[in-house]
């Protein structure tokens, strides 16, 4: 294995560790708030995500968000692979881009008036500022203090150390060539002064460190992760019990 193919394959064992990690992180955050009451998940920029035919809560409704043309693919696959649709499960078709997030909700049943938990993981980067902000400006309106959003977002890559920054530039510059480049970055203290002024209450950030300590600080053949992915948890009321740790 020559140099270059070492470090690709580095990248790429460090990218797979961020996305098992992220999806664990958002169902232990909707596991959290099951607990309380929320009935609602609302899947954004859903993909091939696998939650609404496993999921485990009798009483919890799944709205998965996304793209027509790549949700007409997903449900060919779903037929293919013979896996049945859940009865508690609605399909949204939606581009980010043009169309307002809640008439799309609103056609499927999502009730606006009632909790419910946002998922938002791989989509964040790839929207122009002004999309991201009006999904956030609805979820900032949906009426339970509750109401709570998890998504990731990208750092500046001018902010990271310089190994980190080749890799980064070896992930974005895939995602450029398939037609898929990263149009969007966040300095966290910037984009909480944002939040709080469209009207979400308590925020949390949750960086490499944190996960790192979640879910691999027992493993013995030191995989971590690093890099310029971060969560951002946003709830629209301060609640009595913190889902996650605070990271500024």
């Amino acid at each position: 294995m020559t140099a270059e193919e070492g470090e690709s394959a580095r990248v790429n064992r460090h990218r797979r560790a961020f996305i098992a990690a992220r999806s664990r992180y958002l169902e232990d955050q909707l596991a959290q708030l099951v607990d309380r009451g929320v009935d609602q998940y609302v899947v954004l920029g859903a993909g091939l995500d696998t939650f609404a035919y496993r999921n485990p809560y009798r009483q919890l409704r799944v709205f998965e968000v996304d793209h027509p043309a790549t949700q007409y693919w997903k449900r060919q696959r779903l037929a293919a692979a013979a896996i049945p649709v859940p009865a508690s499960l609605a399909f949204a078709p939606i581009d980010f881009e043009r169309q307002r997030l809640a008439d799309a909700l609103s056609s499927v049943g999502f009730d606006q008036s009632r909790p419910a938990f946002f998922g938002w993981l791989g989509v964040v980067a790839y929207l122009h500022l002004d999309a991201v902000f009006d999904t956030l400006r609805f979820v900032a309106s949906c009426a339970p203090p509750t109401t709570t959003i998890v998504f990731d977002y990208s750092i500046p890559p001018d902010r990271l150390p310089p190994r980190q920054r080749q890799r980064f530039d070896k992930i974005a510059g895939r995602a450029a060539a398939a037609g898929e480049p990263w149009r969007t970055f966040f300095e966290p203290l910037e984009l909480d002064i944002r939040l709080r002024e469209i009207g979400f209450a308590e925020i949390d950030h949750v960086d490499a460190d944190t996960l790192n300590g979640l879910y691999f600080s027992s493993r013995t053949d030191g995989l971590r992760i690093d890099g310029v992915g971060r969560f951002a948890r946003l709830t629209r009321a301060l609640l009595s019990t913190r889902a996650t740790p605070r990271t500024p």
